[in-house]
């Protein structure tokens, strides 16, 4: 049967899954720019890409479905805002990462970053919705809030910030890269 609401049918009947985008989303384009029509007042959220950084693992990785909290962190995991319902808990960082451009090119411009603390064997996780909005938010809007988080896992945000691409970092934005040492 044909799927009426995805533009990826094949002719011959054979269903195709979209690839995953791994990469940095840059920029689109922009349902508020001036027209006053439909959307007008709706985030963007084409300049954002979710990056989780995992302190006692060393690794650092992008994660696309935590747009919905959906990501491989958050699978099957209750959370709530209450810390001592995750009895075991391993320390996630989930930075918003604001990507923008300038007339030189794209640049790291905004970091929010949101702390996780899941429990994988009990399915239990702490996590404060509030914090993560505001701080999705303020990456938004070329802030930096990152002073929670501790110097390694700065350290290892930084290593692949760069490694990602280093020209959005050369033409990063000066508080992301003091905020970053």
């Amino acid at each position: 049967m044909k799927d009426l609401f995805n533009n990826n049918n094949n002719q011959d009947g054979n269903e195709q899954k979209p690839k995953k985008k791994q990469g940095f989303t840059i920029l689109s384009g922009d349902s508020t720019d001036g027209h006053g029509g439909y959307g007008v007042g709706t985030i963007n959220l084409n300049n954002v890409t979710p990056v989780f950084v995992d302190p006692a693992e060393e690794e650092v990785f992008i994660d696309m479905g935590a747009l919905h909290a959906r990501s491989s962190v958050e699978k099957r995991i209750k959370f709530t805002a209450n810390r001592e319902d995750a009895p075991n808990p391993k320390l996630y960082w989930l930075v918003w990462v604001m990507v923008d451009a300038s007339g030189e090119g794209a640049y790291y411009a905004g970091l929010g970053a949101c702390e996780l603390q899941v429990d994988a064997e009990a399915r239990r996780g702490y996590k404060s919705m509030p914090e993560h909005v505001n701080n999705m938010d303020k990456a938004l809007k070329k802030r930096v809030v990152i002073d929670r988080m501790d110097d390694k896992s700065k350290a290892l945000l930084k290593k692949f910030l760069i490694e990602h691409n280093e020209e959005f970092w050369n033409r990063a934005s000066e508080d992301v890269k003091n905020a970053l040492g």
